[in-house]
């Protein structure tokens, strides 16, 4: 890879965040100076902003945002200001595979994912700043992650797991240190400049597969149960009443015999991206409660 020079000053925007976490013990073991960005109520960011116009803040070239792409926006005023001059980001794959939902939401989903990358990319290109563009697959880790871990939440709570049909469609999960370690990289590759990548995990195996694993890092017997469409139609009815399945649907379950397959070689050959396969450490389940 070619590098650039050593950088070790650098802006995060979502911090706080599973990624985040992950990229801020990374940064901490390499004795980056980080300067953290939230997401600031208006005011706060207005004085922000305020600061860099003044020169009270320092200037700060690179910046890492692992969160959601569409707050970004708001910040490019601030970005600008601090002399941002290289701008790794996360995306999703979720822009290519929602995008014939039969969810309304997750279309919107995708279709914001589109719109959020070219907004960057256009501002990006008036403003004279390098953009990296990472879309991961499936994230998971530290029992922190919305996919994996709301799986074993709902093992350990009722001791199976639904299934629509065979659920042999594919999938890649990839670990949220990774992904945070992909970030890292992409800031410090010359090749990266304008480009995006897929990242995905180390290992396709199929959903139903997937979900095994789960069961048997909980160390509790397998238990998968076929239910059909509409009875999980029926049944999530109820469910979306409670916070926690909310945001489950009818769509979640039918592309579960969908391939979601990227192949993540961009990556590996410019960042050296090489994920771990499928590991499910202790670390990455969610306590029981």
């Amino acid at each position: 890879m070619a590098e650039l020079a050593p950088v070790k000053t650098v802006g995060v925007l979502g911090g706080s965040s599973l990624v985040g976490s992950c990229l801020l013990d990374l940064l901490q073991v390499g004795r980056w100076q980080v300067t953290m960005l939230g997401r600031s109520a208006a005011r706060e960011l207005a004085q922000a902003l305020a600061r860099a116009h003044s020169g009270s803040d320092p200037a700060v070239s690179s910046w890492i945002s692992v969160a959601p792409i569409w707050v970004l926006p708001r910040y490019f005023d601030l970005l600008q200001a601090r002399g941002a001059r290289r701008l790794v980001l996360l995306s999703s794959t979720s822009r290519f595979t929602k995008g014939d939902s039969s969810d309304v939401q997750e279309q919107h989903m995708a279709s914001g994912l589109a719109a959020a990358e070219a907004q960057v990319q256009a501002w990006a290109a008036r403003c004279g700043v390098e953009w990296v563009i990472l879309r991961p697959t499936l994230i998971y880790g530290l029992g922190r992650d919305k996919n994996i871990s709301e799986m074993a939440r709902f093992i350990q709570r009722w001791g199976f797991f639904p299934l629509l049909g065979q659920a042999i469609g594919l999938r890649q999960p990839v670990h949220a240190q990774d992904v945070a370690q992909c970030c890292l990289a992409a800031l410090q590759v010359r090749a990266a400049a304008n480009r995006a990548y897929n990242i995905s995990g180390g290992e396709t195996l199929s959903y139903r597969d997937m979900v095994a694993r789960v069961f048997a890092a909980l160390h509790v017997p397998l238990r998968l149960l076929n239910v059909p469409r509409w009875a999980f139609a029926a049944a999530l009815g109820g469910m979306r009443l409670l916070p926690r399945y909310r945001h489950w649907s009818v769509a979640m379950a039918d592309r579960m015999s969908r391939d979601l397959v990227f192949d993540h070689l961009g990556a590996a050959q410019d960042l050296g991206f090489a994920p771990r396969p499928f590991a499910l450490a202790p670390a990455d389940l969610p306590r029981a409660r």
